[in-house]
């Protein structure tokens, strides 16, 4: 379980309506509590979380900050399906990453401390990025797309030698921001 929780509820209906789950920490699967995988609202209470359209922490990743999101839409889902969560741990203000462009830790190497609307102005040469190396407290964000659009990849602490280590099909990443806890 993560060393990090705040409170999410997921709701079945829109507007916060029907049968609702309440979470404090790791969801691995929502349908072993008895929630089946349609969510259609949430209201993150505390923490920033990061949720999966599928259990035991599987594809389509989404970063919900505190606030209410009344449909899918508002966490840019393209459908109502949603299988587990877990809060993003954030112990502090430090934030360091090493992107590398080859599988395991090899090739050229880019250090990031900030957020990075496009990858490519950090003189990295390439749009595909293979390893990272993820140091201090604080958790990132990673985007298929420049100026943090696409598909989305939440890393916290620790070292992905391939970009499938963070659940990515391929290695297009092209910008990169921190999480901030502001709750």
């Amino acid at each position: 379980m993560s060393q990090y929780s705040g409170k999410i509820v997921f709701f079945e209906g829109k507007f916060f309506m029907g049968r609702r789950l309440v979470v404090f920490g790791d969801s691995e699967n929502f349908q072993d509590r008895g929630f089946m995988n349609r969510v259609n609202s949430i209201r993150v209470e505390s923490g920033a979380w990061v949720c999966f359209d599928h259990p035991d922490f599987k594809g389509q990743q989404y970063m919900l900050e505190k606030g209410e999101y009344p449909d899918f839409q508002r966490w840019n889902a393209h459908n109502d399906h949603m299988g587990s969560c877990k809060p993003i741990k954030m112990h502090g203000q430090h934030y360091r990453m090493e992107l590398f462009e080859s599988q395991n830790f090899t090739g050229q190497c880019v250090e990031l401390c900030e957020d990075c609307p496009f990858l490519q102005s950090t003189g990295f040469s390439k749009n595909s990025l293979n390893a990272i190396k993820v140091y201090g407290d604080g958790a990132w964000v990673m985007y298929e797309e420049p100026n943090y659009r696409g598909r989305m990849y939440i890393v916290e602490r620790g070292n992905y030698g391939s970009f499938m280590d963070w659940q990515a099909e391929n290695p297009n990443i092209q910008s990169i921001c921190r999480v901030i806890n502001s709750s």
